[in-house]
């Protein structure tokens, strides 16, 4: 069998059974990468993303319990439960779920047996989900005004909170006065950490690698109070 293109991570293409061998190893990764091509519904790009930012928010919070919000297939919730053993389990919280999603969930627990029982599902709207002190709230590429919302629902909580945002939109999210100075995408983006910092949350930045998504900015919330696990204090395993 011959294996397909040179790697994209950036590409949209739907990874399916026959690109599994583009994933050779054991790594975590690897057999994580695996699983979504045998349940074939998730993009290259979606899975290179979600695992990006989920190994950067394992290293800085452990434990509690992760909720995803605007899921999709609800990958993200899946991969933290594999990083990090210490969850008490995780929600993914969609408006919709994509009826695909349950192939996702069989692939990943015919490797992982773990997995079943640890990551609920809700279809519910965003502004509804009761969220707890000790959760973390994550959203890969939350669109527009709605990585705002995140943020909010996370403060309402006192949660932590890291979101990757996307689809900036200067008509609907607020650019905090300073397009003089630079481009809106990151007006908006330096704007969310300011406010969240006024809040009293500690605020730490990252990037995920922009051949994955030019939509890169991954922001960390800690809540006052908690303690910072640093990058060098934690290291996820796999």
């Amino acid at each position: 069998m011959s294996r397909d293109p040179p790697h994209d991570p950036h590409s949209m293409k739907r990874l399916t059974a026959g690109a599994a061998i583009n994933f050779p190893g054991e790594t975590l990764f690897a057999r994580v990468a695996r699983a979504v091509c045998d349940a074939g519904c998730l993009p290259r790009k979606e899975l290179y993303e979600t695992w990006e930012v989920a190994r950067r928010v394992v290293r800085r919070f452990r434990g509690g319990r992760v909720v995803d919000l605007a899921a999709g297939h609800g990958l993200l919730a899946h991969v933290m439960c594999l990083l990090d053993p210490s969850l008490d389990g995780a929600v993914a919280v969609d408006r919709r779920r994509p009826p695909s999603a349950d192939r996702l969930a069989a692939a990943l627990a015919a490797r992982w047996p773990r997995l079943v029982g640890r990551i609920d599902y809700l279809e519910a709207e965003l502004k509804g989900v009761k969220l707890r002190p000790t959760d973390t709230v994550l959203s890969v590429h939350a669109c527009g005004s709605l990585s705002d919302l995140v943020l909010d629902l996370a403060v309402a909580a006192q949660a932590r909170v890291a979101v990757l945002p996307c689809c900036h939109s200067k008509r609907h999210c607020d650019t905090g006065g300073l397009l003089g100075w630079m481009e809106p995408s990151l007006a908006i983006d330096v704007t969310r950490a300011a406010r969240l910092t006024a809040t009293g949350y500690r605020v730490h930045t990252a990037m995920i690698p922009e051949t994955i998504t030019p939509k890169a900015r991954l922001l960390f919330g800690h809540p006052p109070g908690l303690i910072n696990s640093t990058d060098a204090d934690l290291a996820p395993p796999g």
